[in-house]
């Protein structure tokens, strides 16, 4: 169990919490960040480029002069692409680039890089972050108290409106309930502020052991494959 100190708003130390190395203590896998990273973006691009082909330009279905006896090279349409206006060769035409990673594989990534942020001292748990009003200022003095100067993550249990608000003006502070964090948001940013009962629901979702398959005996399989079933047995 990895243990890291609980602050409150004004920044003091109030207890101690023992977090899930199952979510809290996994190494670091940089092959499968790395890939997470990459799927993370690709899949933000619109894949919407566009060229048009000399098929595609408009004009161009005459030929511009014969084909012998004018001294000039030999031209078939001035919409070719050597010409200018003319169509483009090789160009980017609209496309899918989306990638897809195994749901485990993604959890994983996940929890490397929260790991990560728990071994540098990148991670802060608070044990409560609640707001009466959205107040930006309010949010800078939390910030301000928990030693907080770089670009931030703020994980919270379930999305709190008056978190979202008061940290929509400020540059480099995000927030982001527990259920929609992934290796590329915890990345991107430099530090993480997660409420306790935010860093308890992590354990919640990933820190089970993956379902194993019941195992099937070479016996069984070949009853089974047969079609007899409970029938053979009986006679």
């Amino acid at each position: 169990m990895m243990e890291i100190p609980v602050k409150n708003t004004q920044g003091d130390v109030v207890e101690t919490a023992q977090l899930s190395d199952a979510v809290f203590g996994v190494p670091m896998n940089k092959s499968l960040v790395h890939q997470a990273m990459v799927m993370y973006q690709v899949n933000r691009r619109q894949g919407t480029h566009s060229t048009k082909t000399r098929t595609h330009v408009s004009g161009g279905g005459r030929k511009p002069w014969p084909q012998k006896y004018t001294g000039r090279a030999r031209q078939g349409s001035i919409r070719a692409p050597q010409w200018r206006h003319g169509g483009v060769v090789f160009g980017p035409h609209p496309r899918d680039y989306r990638l897809e990673m195994p749901r485990r594989m993604r959890h994983l990534a996940l929890k490397c890089v929260l790991s990560d942020k728990a071994r540098q001292n990148k991670l802060i748990l608070l044990d409560a972050l609640s707001l009466d009003a959205p107040s930006t200022k309010g949010l800078i003095n939390i910030l301000g108290n928990l030693g907080v100067s770089t670009s931030t993550l703020i994980v919270t249990a379930e999305p709190q409106t008056n978190v979202i608000l008061s940290a929509h003006n400020l540059k480099k502070i995000w927030t982001l309930p527990v259920s929609q964090i992934n290796a590329e948001s915890l990345l991107r940013r430099e530090s993480v502020i997660m409420t306790l009962d935010a860093a308890r629901r992590a354990e919640e979702l990933w820190a089970a052991e993956n379902p194993k398959r019941k195992s099937v005996s070479i016996e069984e399989s070949l009853v089974v494959g047969s079609g007899l079933g409970e029938d053979a047995e009986e006679e």
